[in-house]
C-alpha cells in the first residue's frame, strides 16, 4: 500500500489515539484550573487506572465493573495523598518546586507500581468484544468506540463541574481570586485537594478506558503523561475544550506522520509540535492566557 492509501486508517487510529492524549490532558487542565499547579505525575493515574484494575480483575477474580470501581476510588486516593504529602507542604514555594516534586511523585509511582505489579505488560479484555466494526470500509474496534464516548462525556462533565455546580464555581474563583475567595468563606486548600481527586478520577478512568486496546507497564505512563502535556498546550493550557482539541490534532498528526516518516520517531513528532506550538502560537489554538505563578 502507499503512504496515500493509508491515510483513512490512519486517520481512525490517530483519533482514537488523539481521544486518549485528550482524557490525560483534561487531567492536567482539571489540576491547573484550580491550583495552577502542573502536574507531572498525570500519566501514572493513568497507568495506574488499568494496572490496578488488572490487578483485581486477575489477580483477585473481582467482576469487571466492581474491579474497575474499587481502581478509581484508589487512584483518587492517591492523587488526594500526592496533594496532601507533597505538593501541600510546597504551597508557598516558588512555581517550579511544586512542578518538581510532582516529577519526583511520578518517578516514585512508576518504580514503586513495578515493584508491586511487576514489570511485565498488561492489557485488560475489551469492554463488548474484540470483532471490529465496518464503516466505510474502514475497521474500526469497538474499544475505540468507548474511548471516544468516555472523552466527551468526561469533556461534558467537567464542563457541568465548571460552569453549573457550585463546587466547580468554588475552585475557579479559588484560583482566579484566592483572596476574594478567602473572604467569602472558600477554602483554597481545599478545592485543591478536590481538583487532585478530580484530576485522578479522570486519570483512572482514562486508563481502564485505553487498557484494552494498548498494553500497559508500570514505566507507561511517563510518555503517556508528556503527550497529555503537550495535547493541553498545543489546543490552548487551562481550557477542558482545549485539551481534547489539541489531543485530537497531537493524535492525528502523529499517526499521519507514520506514512511519511519512519516509525521509530513517531514519538519525536509531539515534541517536535511543542516547540513549534510555543515558538509560534505560545497561547496554543484556543489562544488561552499565558501560564501565570499565582499561588496560594
Amino acid at each position: 500500500m502507499t503512504p496515500w492509501s493509508l491515510i483513512p486508517h490512519l486517520l481512525t487510529s490517530g483519533i482514537t489515539i488523539g481521544a486518549i492524549y485528550a482524557l490525560v490532558a483534561l487531567g492536567f487542565v482539571t489540576i491547573y484550573r484550580a491550583s495552577q499547579i502542573i502536574n507531572f505525575a498525570q500519566g501514572e493515574f493513568v497507568m495506574l487506572g488499568g494496572i490496578i484494575t488488572f490487578f483485581f480483575l486477575r489477580g483477585g477474580g473481582i467482576p469487571y465493573p466492581l474491579a474497575a470501581l474499587l481502581a478509581v476510588i484508589l487512584v483518587i486516593i492517591i492523587g488526594l495523598l500526592l496533594q496532601v504529602l507533597v505538593v501541600y507542604p510546597l504551597r508557598k514555594a516558588s512555581v517550579l518546586i511544586p512542578l518538581m516534586a510532582t516529577l519526583g511523585a511520578s518517578i516514585f509511582l512508576s518504580n514503586t507500581s513495578g515493584l508491586i505489579f511487576g514489570t511485565l505488560p498488561k492489557v485488560l479484555p475489551p469492554f463488548s468484544g474484540e470483532r471490529p466494526l465496518e464503516i466505510g470500509g474502514i475497521p474500526i474496534a469497538p474499544q475505540s468506540l468507548w474511548v471516544l464516548g468516555a472523552t466527551f462525556l468526561l469533556l461534558i462533565t467537567l464542563y457541568i463541574l465548571s460552569h453549573r455546580m457550585l463546587l466547580g464555581k468554588a475552585m475557579e474563583a479559588s484560583s482566579t481570586d484566592p483572596l476574594g475567595a478567602e473572604l467569602v468563606g472558600i477554602s483554597r486548600n481545599l478545592m485543591v485537594l478536590v481538583a487532585f481527586g478530580v484530576s485522578a478520577g479522570v486519570g483512572a478512568l482514562a486508563g481502564i478506558f485505553i487498557t484494552p486496546i494498548f498494553y500497559t507497564s508500570y514505566n507507561s505512563g511517563t510518555l503517556l503523561g508528556l503527550k497529555g502535556f503537550v495535547a493541553a498546550v498545543l489546543g490552548g493550557w487551562g481550557k477542558n475544550g482545549g485539551a481534547v482539541l489539541g489531543g485530537f490534532t497531537l493524535g492525528i498528526v502523529e499517526s499521519m506522520s507514520v506514512a511519511f516518516i519512519p516509525s521509530g520517531y513517531k514519538d519525536a513528532v509531539a515534541f517536535v509540535i511543542l516547540l513549534l506550538i510555543l515558538y509560534i502560537r505560545p497561547k496554543g489554538i484556543l489562544g488561552s492566557p499565558f501560564i501565570d505563578s499565582r499561588r496560594w
